[in-house]
């Protein structure tokens, strides 16, 4: 458990952690809760399984990640696998909805969906937190101990 947690007192690996879970805590809000104009848990399971054709534990699985993966983020517990979960949804999202629409994001409204570049990113700052860690000021710090 020591090796899952143990990070560096590195203020870099603090902001990019903070940064991806107040984004995805957000998203997973919209999705359990219904805050920011989200629709809430049965809306989304109703979109998820119904309209997206996710199978429920699929689906169930996805509003977990992005909400308890966000609070993980946050308080830096966890990071690692609140990362791995991130960047494979991510990846899984952009297989399975946002090639197709290219790489760029839909700011024009011109085309069917949103590109892959913010997906992008978010697998990439994943992956930088899954190999090095939480960073400093986390509960996963606090417990593994200094390096």
């Amino acid at each position: 458990m020591k090796k899952l947690m143990i990070t560096a007192n590195d203020i870099a690996l603090t902001t990019l952690r903070l940064v991806l879970g107040v984004v995805f805590f957000a998203h997973g809000a919209q999705k359990m809760l219904g805050w920011f104009g989200g629709y809430g848990f049965n809306g989304t399971m109703g979109y998820l399984t119904h309209m997206a054709h996710l199978p429920t534990p699929i689906a169930f699985l996805v509003i977990c990640i992005e909400f308890f993966g966000g609070l993980g983020l946050i308080v830096g517990l966890l990071t690692r696998i609140a990362a791995l979960g991130i960047g494979v949804q991510m990846i899984g999202a952009v297989l399975t909805v946002h090639l197709a629409n290219g790489f760029f994001m839909n700011w024009a409204g011109n085309q069917k969906g949103e590109g892959y570049e913010y997906h992008l990113l978010a697998i990439a700052i994943a992956g930088v937190l899954l190999s090095r860690g939480a960073g400093a000021f986390s509960v996963d710090r606090a417990l593994a101990g200094k390096p």
